[in-house]
């Protein structure tokens, strides 16, 4: 018997040990749902039997027009001005006798029958558009309106992350702050429903952590495996170690001397103007009216000081040389998202609220792609003076930052030579020395402002909130501010919860929803119950998008590669209608499709696109929101400038006036984007006579520009013609 058991308990033990470790190795390796690796929910056109082909139909927003007229139907049905009339109508009836001519009372009256917004949502950014969609989804009547242009500010300059946080996880755990935690969890479950509701427009990223000594290996995996297990069912892919010479490979940029190895886990990474954008036309198709270039002037209040409306004006007005005209917009609620522009909207309110934002900047800068692999990313944790800095792939280039410092808020920021040098320096100590990181090298350069925000409700009211406020005045604004990219769904949520509890709303399903998808296949309302539902709502786009969609592009509308993929990461099954809407470019190969840059993928169907279906209105709109160049090459944004312009001319029937005042804005925005000084006063005919491209004295000296070819070129060598020591007499060098 004692024998049995001798031989049983071993076998017992080993048994458990290797179920355990089988079902960890299961849990860690099991299978996951790539985002965009299924199949399409629609899948794409093809031909008939009889050569036929169907492209898409999809559903068509307002006009801008349109929009604003619904704005002004919110105040009646009648302006002040037609109400004058009226009467004057009136008198002149009961002096003739007429009695078909309207009284005023009745004129007043359609005034009175008009019918409010149940939200009004000042800021077109990432949380405005979220809490309009969430709004509009919920069967809410929304509008939305933008002083800018949509993204214009925080939310198109980025990190382009949608992560969880390694470092917020570290400070919960070495602080045991639970509220860390809570942000940290948050994020990553709502990293999941972004990478869901836009495949197109987001993906997964590995990013690596050097390990620089053996005790930092176990550190790393520890913090690594807890933000894999935090994201449970939301992760994807499991963190893992690497050897030096793994890290290497991976990341062949990489300084070699003091490398122990690495750790690679996983995060996401988007495409934020263009997320942005995506979410607000999601949200005109499911009934809100958002409209940009549309700016508040003052916020309107009824007898007791509760807020009933405000006065806008068109300021597409003012660029065409006209005088805009004020209208109100009437509203049950109104909703100030504004970011860092949250205090201005207060103290329209309020001109004596104390401020809450403290504004941070956070400076990027936009290195070429071969400074980074095309699907790694990297992190320093510890930077020489203790914080973050990214080092990731974007675009076919490489964007590094940020820095985070107190500053003063405006429209464009001009990101610092201090702050560009010193992420070049980080750079540097990570690098291989064999890399010669340059200040030449800096395609693009921005600043983003962050809104952190103080808790007004606090006692120390220095103090900022870790994750983001939502807060109501006496008079019943609302205001939505703080937060991150990532957690833009979450904040809508709880912002729409809060207003209809304090307006006393009623949602309800959508009866009437869209189908988005364009096709019958989906029905869009199915789950549109009246609660939020934003988590399942899938985006402008989303529908039709798979990882071989550009296949078919290119198959039918004779695309380049390289653009038919950028299309379809841009605007998923909506890639179909830009096509369509480029020009035959009269050649062989590729057919259609003719670029604004000849660097990069970017064509001009996407600038008819964009004015047509995007509400773009400027210059601007389409270099840096639209597409991105201004933001991937600010030479190369100059250099296409004449094109958009061209193409945004025929499309919104711009005169002389309106094209010069286009340029001068553009150039004006370019500067903060880095555009080198010397390039400021570069005209119009400038670059379409190639001067734009010419090179001051620093970029003559990046490159071999001139030399004949040679085995050795004259540039490279101090030494006069015909005097090289190390070269033999009878070389061509020194003859």
């Amino acid at each position: 018997m004692s024998s049995s058991r001798r031989f049983l308990r071993p076998l017992l033990y080993t048994s458990a040990a290797a179920l355990t470790g089988g079902g960890l190795l299961y849990y860690i390796n099991r299978p996951r749902s790539i985002p965009g690796s299924d199949p399409a929910s629609v899948p794409p056109p093809r031909y008939t039997d009889d050569g036929r082909f169907s492209p898409p139909r999809f559903p068509l927003v307002k006009t801008r027009d349109e929009q604003i007229a619904d704005l002004k139907k919110s105040a009646g049905i009648q302006s002040a001005v037609d109400i004058a009339k009226g009467a004057t109508k009136s008198v002149l009836g009961s002096l003739t006798g007429n009695k078909d001519t309207s009284p005023i009372e009745q004129q007043l009256e359609k005034h009175e029958d008009a019918e409010p917004y149940d939200l009004l949502i000042i800021g077109g950014g990432a949380t405005g558009a979220g809490i309009a969609l969430d709004a509009a989804t919920r069967g809410l009547k929304v509008a939305m309106v933008e002083r800018e242009d949509f993204a214009s500010g925080t939310s198109s300059k980025s990190t382009k992350l949608v992560h969880g946080g390694v470092r917020y996880l570290e400070k919960a755990v070495w602080e045991l702050d639970y509220n860390q935690y809570k942000l940290v969890k948050e994020a990553l479950r709502e990293r999941k429903y972004f990478l869901d509701t836009a495949p197109h427009l987001s993906n997964w990223l590995p990013i690596m952590i050097p390990v620089q000594k053996w005790w930092q290996a176990p550190y790393f995996w520890a913090g690594t495996k807890f933000y894999d297990f935090l994201a449970g069912s939301e992760g994807i892919e499991s963190s893992y170690f690497l050897t030096k010479s793994r890290a290497l490979d991976a990341f062949p940029m990489l300084k070699k001397e003091n490398l122990f190895g690495a750790l690679v886990y996983y995060d996401g990474a988007h495409n934020d103007s263009r997320m942005n954008v995506s979410i607000a036309m999601t949200a005109a198709l499911y009934g809100a009216t958002v409209v940009n270039h549309l700016e508040v002037t003052s916020l309107e209040k009824d007898a007791n000081g509760k807020l009933i409306g405000a006065k806008v004006k068109d300021r597409v007005q003012e660029k065409n040389g006209q005088t805009p005209q004020e209208f109100s917009i009437k509203a049950k609620g109104i909703i100030n998202a504004t970011g860092p522009f949250t205090d201005a909207v207060r103290k329209m309110d309020e001109p004596q609220v104390p401020e809450i934002v403290a504004p941070s900047s956070g400076v990027h800068v936009i290195l070429p792609g071969y400074y980074s692999p095309s699907k790694m990313g990297l992190i320093d944790p510890k930077t020489s003076d203790g914080r973050v800095i990214f080092f990731l792939p974007w675009q076919g280039n490489t964007i590094a930052g940020t820095t985070d410092a107190p500053t003063a808020i405006s429209q464009n920021p001009i990101a610092g030579e201090e702050e560009i040098n010193w992420i070049l320096s980080e750079i540097r100590g990570y690098l291989s020395p064999d890399l010669n990181v340059r200040r030449g090298d800096v395609l693009a350069a921005w600043s983003g402002i962050r809104p952190l925000v103080k808790d007004p409700h606090s006692k120390n009211t220095e103090s900022l909130v870790r994750n983001h406020l939502i807060t109501v005045s006496d008079s019943g604004l609302l205001t939505c501010a703080g937060g991150k990219w990532t957690t833009y769904r979450q904040m809508a949520e709880e912002a729409v919860d809060e207003a209809i509890k304090r307006y006393h709303l009623k949602t309800g399903p959508l009866l009437q929803a869209p189908r988005v998808s364009g096709s019958e296949m989906i029905d869009d309302a199915a789950p549109l119950d009246g609660a939020c539902q934003t988590h399942q709502v899938r985006l402008v786009g989303a529908h039709g998008f798979s990882n071989t969609l550009f296949i078919n592009l290119i198959q039918h509308f004779g695309l380049e590669s390289i653009v038919a993929k950028h299309l379809t990461e841009s605007y998923g099954d909506r890639a179909w209608t830009v096509a369509a809407l480029s020009a035959p470019t009269e050649q062989r190969y590729p057919v259609r499709g003719l670029k604004i840059s000849a660097l990069y993928p970017f064509i001009d169907g996407e600038v008819r696109y964009a004015v047509r279906h995007e509400y773009a209105q400027t210059a601007v709109d389409v270099l840096a929101r639209r597409t991105r160049l201004a933001f991937l090459n600010a030479q190369a944004a100059l250099e296409a400038l004449p094109t958009v312009i061209d193409l945004m001319s025929e499309e919104l029937k711009w005169d002389k006036k309106r094209q010069e005042k286009e340029w001068k804005d553009a150039v004006q925005f370019l500067a903060s984007m880095g555009l080198a000084k010397s390039k400021l006063s570069v005209t119009r005919k400038d670059v379409e006579d190639g001067k734009a491209g010419e090179y001051d004295e620093h970029e003559r000296k990046l490159y071999s520009r001139h030399d004949r070819p040679a085995d050795m070129m004259e540039s490279d060598s101090k030494f006069a013609s015909g005097k090289k020591p190390i070269v033999s007499t009878d070389s061509p060098v020194n003859k």
